[in-house]
């Protein structure tokens, strides 16, 4: 299982988030409300762009927007490597949170 920088794991699980609504700003949006980080749209696209090259994601074009001079997006769905690799993380992070004693008390 490829190892994924911060960043890319947090775009990931937006993706996951958002579903078909997934796309760059709306990412970052996402990332920024749930973890209090706020990256930068470059950083979010590259962090995309990667999960692309994993085969964790993939592109696929919206209609354009219905507005004067509206564009089509770039959304990302999610795919089985990529549910697969969020699964991962998340086991992993449970049985390593498993031991960590709660405040004033114990695991």
């Amino acid at each position: 299982m490829p190892t994924l920088t911060s960043q890319e794991l947090l775009a990931l699980i937006a993706v996951a988030r958002l579903g078909e609504a997934a796309y760059g700003v709306a990412v970052r949006r996402e990332i920024r409300e749930c973890s209090g980080r706020s990256l930068s749209i470059p950083a979010v696209y590259a962090a995309l762009a990667r999960l692309e090259d994993l085969h964790m994601i993939r592109p696929w074009m919206s209609e354009a927007r219905p507005e004067r001079g509206g564009r089509a997006r770039r959304h990302y769905s999610l795919l089985a490597a990529g549910r697969r690799h969020l699964e991962h993380e998340r086991a992993v992070a449970t049985r390593m949170w498993s031991g960590v004693p709660q405040r004033g008390g114990r695991s």
